[in-house]
Formats: structure tokens, C-alpha cells, sequence
């Protein structure tokens, strides 16, 4: 069953703003921090990817709540669907806390266990403990997208989280140079940001007047779904922090390089996976319904849609390998490096276009177990062993994005065969 383009737009258009807005905000700080020099980029470079760490592992927050919030909803039960987005929010909360105290103690061995004791480990640390307190804000937003997808409410998001970027964005460039706070600036400037978003979610959930105490029932069975999602995203960041880690150890300019071009991945992840969010909603409530045809239909339209963008990205990226990079640094050292992971991010879009809107389908099927089991096969065979034979035998940024394209192409095999197997499309309200 075809679903009509608009009504996937509907929800996609406005997904992709939110899903940019975050990485476009890191281009930003990357661009200001890089013009600082290699070892205020380095740091950044460390530090951000420690932040990712933190927030990646608890992606169920987002995508675990608005499969379940989506079926709901689709069987037409808007306030149980909401409470999903009251509860994932108190775990946001609750997990937020637990992170800024843990992260305070271990940033120091962190820094250092990344990128070696030196200068860019001691201005990753000062980073770091600033940019922590923006946690559990980074977590609530989380929340608040999932459960707001879920009742294929997409448009509040993108207000929410634009107006935190945009502020932010304004203000890092102002605190960095205007204040002559250095990398310090950008750590606030972060902070700044998710505070402004969150609190916009917050208001959300008080306006739909539904219970907002603790159930502890309900947040137990988000956990259950996010033991897998968590997995999964070990699996990712376990490949990610160790591309960082051995572009850390190889030299100051690759690192800052391997910054650099992974940051518009991550960018250009998110936006292909505007049309996966969309599906997210869309297969939850169709399953939800007890509407399998509608499922189905649906993950072919958004691969094909996916594959489109991949390839018009590839192209578009490209034509700009000359030019882009300048845009985020001036040091020549860092601009002699990224030719070596470039066109590994270029020849990926396509792939990345299938592989990212087939997790969203399955993702929105409640498919978690299926899909922790696949990335961490794909990381296990692809990614970690090419990443760690760089490290020996000093193969720099071009054994990193070796890596990266095998972990994408046996992801993408894993993905189409599920998806065609017709097994992830449970019907019903809740997945058993």
C-alpha cells in the first residue's frame, strides 16, 4: 500500500530541521573553535565525542519512545501515548544527574586515555566539565522529540530545538572571541543551547494536562526496549570513539581532520535520516492500527526516497571537496589530511541513504533486538578490526574510513534482508 509523498514530507520536512539543527550547531562551534588553532580543535574533537557518548547510549529516550508512543496513537490513545512522553522524560532527568556526577570524576582519565597526556587532553578536559551540565537538558530534549513524533506532532520540535541552536549559534562566535573566552565559550554556548530547548519541552508536556507524576511500570518497560538501543549504540560508539582515539594518537592535523569530516557525516546522517523519522511515526501508527500493507509499503518508499538523497549528497559533496573544508579551518596541516577520509564520506551517501532509512522503519517497528544484534555483527567484522590495524601499522585516516565503508556495507545487508523477511511488522498497540 502507497502511502501519499505529502504526508511522509509532513513529517520528514520538519524532522530534518530538527535532526540538523544539533550537527549544524557543532559545524558552527567547529568552524569558531578551528580558527583558534589544531589543539583547540583537537580538544574539541575529544571532547565531543566523549558528549556523544554520553547522549548516544540513551538514544531510546527518542527512538524507543516514539515507537511506543506511535502505536498508541494509532490506536487511538493520545493520553496513553503522551504519559510515554512524561515518563521517558523522568528518566531523562534521572539519568542526566547521574551522568553530570560520574562525568566530573572520570573526565580527566578519559581526556587522557583518548588523546594522551599533553595539550589537547588538558583543554579537552576544561571542556568537557562545562559542556556535562548540559546533560540531562540534552536528554529531556530527547524525550520530548520522541514522544511528539509519536503522536506525528512534528512541527513543535523543530521550533524547540531551532530556538536553542539559533540562540547559541549567535552566542558561541560572541563568547569565544567577543569575550576572549576561548574554548570555554563554546563549552557555555553548548550548554546554553539545550537548556533554552528543553525547557520549551517541558512546557509542551504541561500543556496536555495529562498525570505527570512517576510510573514506575511504564518507565520499566521503556528500559526494557532501551537495553537493546543502548547496545546498539555501544556497538556504534565503541567503533567512533576508537576512530577518534587512533586518529588522536596519530598526529594533531588528523584529528582535527578526522573532526572535521566526521561532523559532516554526522550531519549528513541526520539529515538522510529525516525520512526515517518520519517512517518511525508512520509504521508505528500503521502498526498500531493493525495495518500491515500500510507497514510494508512504507519502509520500499522510504529506501528508494533514501537512496535518492544519498546519491544527490555524494554528488553535491563532491563537486565541493576544493572548497568545504576551508570553511572550518585555516590550518594547513588539518587541510593536508582530510583529502585521506573525504572521499571515503562522499562514495558512503548512497549506502548511508538505504542503511539509515531502513533502521528508521525497523526502528519505528520496535525492531530494537534485531537491530542491536546487526550493528554490533557489522562492527565486530567491519569497523573495530580496520580501525585497530590502522593503530599497528599506521595506515592514518585512510584505514579509519576503510573501516567505516565495511561496518556500512554489511549494515546494509543485514538491514535489506530483514526488511524483505516481513518479520519485524509485530501488529498491535504494544510489541510483544
Amino acid at each position: 500500500m502507497t502511502v501519499p509523498l505529502k504526508q511522509v514530507l509532513g513529517l520528514a520536512v520538519p524532522a530534518l530541521g530538527v535532526l540538523a539543527a544539533e550537527p549544524l550547531y557543532l559545524l558552527v562551534d567547529t568552524a569558531v573553535v578551528g580558527h583558534l588553532g589544531a589543539v583547540p580543535l583537537g580538544a574539541l574533537s575529544v571532547g565531543a565525542i566523549v558528549l556523544a557518548q554520553v547522549s548516544t547510549q540513551l538514544t531510546f529516550l527518542s527512538y524507543g519512545t516514539t515507537a511506543r508512543t506511535a502505536r498508541l496513537h494509532g490506536a487511538g490513545r493520545r493520553a496513553d501515548a503522551v504519559a510515554e512522553g512524561v515518563q521517558a522524560t523522568w528518566l531523562a532527568i534521572t539519568l542526566g544527574i547521574v551522568l553530570i556526577a560520574a562525568g566530573q570524576l572520570l573526565a580527566r582519565p578519559v581526556a587522557d586515555l583518548l588523546a594522551g597526556q599533553g595539550e589537547v587532553a588538558d583543554a579537552a578536559v576544561g571542556w568537557l566539565r562545562i559542556a556535562l551540565f548540559g546533560t540531562p537538558f540534552i536528554l529531556v530534549t530527547m524525550a520530548g522529540n520522541g514522544w511528539l513524533r509519536g503522536v506525528q506532532d512534528a512541527r513543535r520540535p523543530l521550533r524547540y530545538v531551532l530556538a536553542g541552536n539559533g540562540i547559541s549559534a549567535v552566542l558561541c562566535p560572541v563568547l569565544v572571541y567577543g569575550l576572549d573566552w576561548g574554548l570555554a565559550g563554546s563549552a557555555i554556548a553548548n550548554v546554553a543551547a539545550q537548556v533554552i530547548s528543553a525547557s520549551l519541552f517541558f512546557r509542551a508536556l504541561w500543556a496536555e494536562r495529562v498525570p505527570l507524576r512517576p510510573r514506575p511500570a511504564v518507565m520499566r518497560a521503556q528500559l526494557a526496549l532501551g537495553r537493546d538501543l543502548v547496545l546498539r549504540s555501544l556497538a556504534f560508539q565503541a567503533c567512533f570513539v576508537s576512530a577518534t582515539t587512533v586518529a588522536a594518537h596519530d598526529s594533531t592535523a588528523a584529528v582535527g581532520a578526522h573532526q572535521i569530516v566526521l561532523q559532516l557525516w554526522s550531519f549528513l546522517a541526520l539529515v538522510l535520516d529525516s525520512l526515517a523519522i518520519a517512517a518511525q511515526s508512520l509504521v508505528g501508527a500503521a502498526l498500531g492500527a493493525d495495518d500491515a500493507p500500510r507497514a510494508r509499503g512504507l519502509a520500499w518508499q522510504v529506501t528508494g526516497y533514501g537512496l535518492i538523497f544519498g546519491i544527490a549528497l555524494g554528488v553535491v559533496f563532491a563537486s565541493l571537496s576544493g572548497v568545504f573544508p576551508h570553511a572550518f579551518t585555516s590550518d594547513t596541516s588539518v587541510l593536508g589530511e582530510i583529502p585521506h577520509a573525504w572521499w571515503f564520506f562522499v562514495a558512503l551517501q548512497p549506502i548511508a541513504g538505504v542503511v539509515f532509512a531502513l533502521d528508521g522503519v525497523l526502528l519505528g517497528a520496535g525492531d530494537a533486538a534485531f537491530l542491536r544484534t546487526a550493528t554490533i555483527l557489522s562492527a565486530a567484522t567491519g569497523f573495530l578490526p580496520f580501525v585497530w590495524l590502522s593503530f599497528a601499522f599506521g595506515w592514518g585516516l585512510a584505514g579509519i574510513w576503510t573501516g567505516l565503508s565495511l561496518f556500512m556495507i554489511v549494515r546494509l545487508g543485514t538491514v535489506l534482508a530483514r526488511t524483505k523477511s516481513g518479520r519485524w511488522a509485530v501488529l498491535g498497540a504494544v510489541r510483544v
